[in-house]
């Protein structure tokens, strides 16, 4: 299992493309209005491999040769961990530049909340789902701010 740090700012795929002897790959432009990078900035890139999985025929057995070449199956991206009307516990970690909180949720999936303020730990309902951010209300305030 991977330790997900709490200073996770985004969680994307990319294509990498070969740019005149180096490599580069997109950041959507959804992650810096969404707080999720700022342009300018310098950070830590991880790369981790999605979308291939290695899938065995039941004909094919563990002592044969390369005979026979297993099979990839195309997954594509993680879907995001939570979905619309989902009422959850969240944890406000920060604020974003347009005033919202911030919480993360699993594998650092980011829940941006309208009025929640650091550590506040309210219960939102999820109204909007993008592939790597999800808009959310407060639908009970965290009981210790009352």
């Amino acid at each position: 299992m991977v330790d997900i740090p709490d200073t996770l700012r985004l969680v994307s795929t990319a294509n990498i493309e070969s740019d005149d002897g180096g490599y580069t790959f997109e950041i959507p432009a959804s992650e810096i209005r969404h707080d999720g990078i700022q342009p300018g900035e310098t950070y830590r890139i991880a790369v981790l491999e999605t979308g291939h999985t290695t899938v065995r025929s039941d004909t094919q057995s563990a002592d044969r040769s390369s005979e026979t070449s297993p099979t990839t199956q195309e997954q594509g991206p993680p879907e995001p961990p939570v979905e619309e009307g989902e009422i959850r516990e969240v944890t406000i970690e920060t604020i974003g530049d347009q005033g919202d909180g911030i919480a993360k949720v699993d594998r650092g999936y980011v829940v941006i909340v309208p009025e929640g303020q650091p550590g506040d730990e309210p219960t939102v309902e999820i109204e909007q789902v993008q592939q790597n951010v999800a808009f959310a209300t407060i639908v009970e305030p965290d009981p210790r701010t009352l």
